[in-house]
């Protein structure tokens, strides 16, 4: 049994359903489908807290939130990509309050803003802090509307099928009785989201594993500027959950174990005009994560039986401003600290929670693979650089979901399908084998999933954190390779159909190692430290050989090639990394 559509959407969040709406909204005739491994509104988007920026504003202007985000980014922004996002970012939330999101308001009426991290003007839009919870209810509502709409809810892709340098669909299994089908597509797009499941301690949930960055680079498409990993500042010790920025920007403070306000020691970036004592809990992410590296090696963190911490105090925005704020906050160290922040100190400490690299595309969403294209954090665009400035993400799913849906529609519209071809049907049957004969058939694995999986994480963490160096990355590499190796004797004890959870482990393993040697390969080639990506042996930025992004490639052996072109500068010539002068 084959399955076909013209185009379908991998990943159900809120990229891929803004792209599932343009799709039909673009074209009636054409027939659309989401595939994703969990239901579309248990996806990741959902837990996003902070909210989402947008020029709304007199006293704001495209280009103040541009150059905040070129400069936030390092320079290693493309910035005809980033002008067309902070256009369109305004439109599309706009949509969203005409489809029913719930945009906190001033008591005038008027959608509130907030100050977010590394941006000098107030262009935060936010639903309290549940955003991302509203922003995808109202993205999944609006989608019911469109019969055309198909989704494969609980299925998860293994294979992109290409015949002839073009993307001809997929194959996926369905999770509740363990077949295994194609679904063709005269174009795919993925929108799957990130991979922060590499590393131990993150605020992504357990379904984000570099499945799609995976997909498309076994594909033959490359990854573009994946040394960049992004961590948050705070988060919880112990899950790794969010808490999020908006604490900061409602006031939130900073201290280290001597009740310290230790950020004002360190050089952040932010911007002159802004009190300083105000502004220094809202630099960017990676600075503020870099000054916690420097309070341990300083011994002013209270340690914990999950590592070093810092303390993120509340208190004195007092209850009625946390409850109307921040009530997700209260409830999440309510639930998982047992502290209530209206009286106790929160336990914080860096995260990993964002990927600035992804699936090369342009600013239409397509790769340099005919017929895929990719949206949202799987994807790299390049509006975020080296650096993402919080609250830049949901209005870069929402515009770039958008243009991807757009473009995949006149893709499909005019495309062959490409179904019928025997090497289509081949590769098809190939995989079909693999996963029969190699995971659920085998015998004699002796290696666990969750022993390689925890030695990959910590690889990862010693050697391609916060601060990196060419030896620590050097041994990473040497690492993941003999993981890689043990992966070939992985051991599946469960040989059931439904709902096989050991058998989708091993298949996130897989790409998870993939996207890994992608990560340490690339930070180990780039000699310097840029924004997110801090060499301890390159400790100054390096324009002269590395204002270019990176693209990695796998070869047909499996070996990797990495090509380096230059950034894309329209009006902001490199400067300075600074905020507002």
């Amino acid at each position: 049994m084959t399955l076909s559509h013209d185009v379908l959407i991998v990943g159900g969040g809120g990229a891929g359903l803004r792209a599932a709406i343009a799709v039909v909204e673009d074209d009636p005739r054409l027939t659309v489908a989401i595939v994703s491994k969990v239901y579309p509104m248990r996806s990741h988007t959902v837990s996003a807290e902070g909210g989402a920026a947008a020029v709304i504003r007199p006293d704001d202007s495209l280009d103040e939130h541009a150059y905040d985000t070129i400069s936030g980014g390092d320079w290693l922004c493309a910035q005809d990509a980033v002008e067309v996002f902070v256009k369109e970012a305004p439109e599309e939330l706009l949509r969203l309050e005409h489809w029913g999101c719930p945009w906190s308001r001033e008591p005038d009426g008027r959608v509130a803003v907030r100050p977010f991290g590394g941006m000098k003007r107030m262009r935060t839009w936010f639903a309290a802090d549940k955003t991302g919870f509203h922003l995808l209810h109202t993205l999944f509502q609006t989608s019911l509307r469109y019969e055309r709409i198909a989704r494969y809810d609980e299925w998860y892709v293994t294979k992109l099928l290409v015949d002839d340098g073009r993307v001809a669909g997929v194959v996926a299994v369905e999770l509740m009785s363990g077949r295994i089908e194609a679904i063709t597509a005269k174009a795919v797009i993925l929108c799957t989201g990130g991979c922060g499941q590499i590393y131990p301690f993150t605020t992504n949930a357990a379904i984000k594993t570099g499945d799609g960055m995976g997909l498309a680079y076994r594909a033959g498409a490359p990854l573009k500027d994946m040394e960049f990993v992004q961590y948050h500042p705070t988060g919880l010790p112990f899950t790794g959950i969010l808490i999020t920025e908006a604490a900061r920007a409602e006031g939130g403070w900073l201290i280290n174990k001597d009740g310290y306000r230790y950020l004002q020691d360190y050089d952040l970036g932010t911007p002159s005009p802004t009190p300083v004592l105000r502004s220094m809990e809202l630099g960017p992410r990676d600075r503020l994560s870099q000054a916690f590296v420097k309070e341990v090696e300083k011994g002013r963190t209270v340690d914990t039986p999950y590592g070093p911490i810092v303390h993120l105090d509340l208190r004195h925005l007092r209850e009625t401003v946390i409850d109307a704020r921040l009530p997700f906050v209260r409830e999440l160290c309510r639930s998982y600290e047992n502290i209530d922040p209206v009286r106790e100190l929160i336990p914080v400490r860096p995260v990993v929670h964002y990927m600035m690299g992804g699936v090369h595309t342009d600013i239409y969403g397509a790769t340099p693979l005919e017929g895929l294209f990719a949206a949202g954090e799987v994807a790299c665009v390049s509006i975020n650089g080296a650096n993402r400035l919080g609250s830049n993400s949901l209005p870069e799913l929402l515009v770039f979901g958008a243009r991807a849906g757009v473009a995949a529609a006149s893709f499909a519209s005019g495309a062959q399908d490409l179904a019928i071809r025997p090497a289509v049907r081949a590769q098809v049957e190939d995989e079909r084998r693999r996963l029969e004969r190699d995971l659920l058939q085998r015998d004699g694995g002796k290696e666990p999933i969750s022993a390689i999986r925890e030695e990959m994480r910590a690889t990862m963490e010693e050697g391609a954190g916060i601060y990196r160096s060419g030896s620590s990355l050097a041994k990473a590499a040497d690492r993941l390779r003999v993981l890689q190796e043990r992966f070939r004797s992985v051991r599946l004890e469960d040989r059931s159909r439904t709902f096989n959870t050991e058998l989708l482990a091993a298949l996130e393993l897989s790409f998870m190692l993939d996207v890994a040697e992608t990560i340490v390969h690339c930070a180990l080639l780039r000699e310097e430290s840029r924004g997110a990506h801090q060499r301890v042996d390159f400790p100054a930025r390096d324009d002269h050989r590395f204002l270019a992004n990176s693209l990695v490639y796998r070869d047909a052996d499996g070996s990797r090639r990495v090509e380096y072109p230059p950034v894309t500068i329209t009006r902001w010539p490199p400067g300075e990394r600074v905020y507002g002068r």
